[in-house]
């Protein structure tokens, strides 16, 4: 019974991970790959080492992989969203059919200062203009 709740747990880790990996090569836009390889990547993660946990059926094992669960919950939202950010502020464009832009306008995407919000003071040869 184990080993089939293993194995149930690993294949559909596994499809998991394929689907990001698919999500990947299909989706228009560096925005939507992001959040298709964060979600079904973090998910499939999870289940295999939740299949690694349920196999080798042992305190320590169950302890690392909880705290790899949580670390990986933890960082790759937060990583997701830091890599969005700089690539919106360099320039990436969105697909051309999303619907709203809620970035658009609070962040400059050229300049010295190309993470600074817009209300923040520009260098003296932009006021001259």
């Amino acid at each position: 019974m184990i080993s089939i709740t293993v194995a149930v747990l690993a294949s559909l880790g596994s499809l998991f991970i394929l689907l990001a990996a698919v999500g990947i090569l299909r989706m228009p836009d560096t925005y939507l790959r992001m959040a298709v390889t964060t979600k079904a990547a973090t998910l499939g993660i999870g289940l295999i080492l939740i299949a690694a946990a349920v196999y080798f059926h042992d305190l320590s094992t169950t302890t690392r992989v909880v705290a790899i669960i949580v670390f990986i919950l933890l960082t790759a939202p937060v990583g997701a969203h830091l890599i969005g950010k700089a690539s919106y502020i360099a320039g990436n464009k969105l697909w051309e059919r999303s619907v709203m832009d809620d970035l658009k306008g609070k962040y400059r995407k050229t300049g010295r200062k190309v993470g600074a919000p817009r209300n923040m003071k520009e260098s003296s040869d932009e006021d001259a203009g």
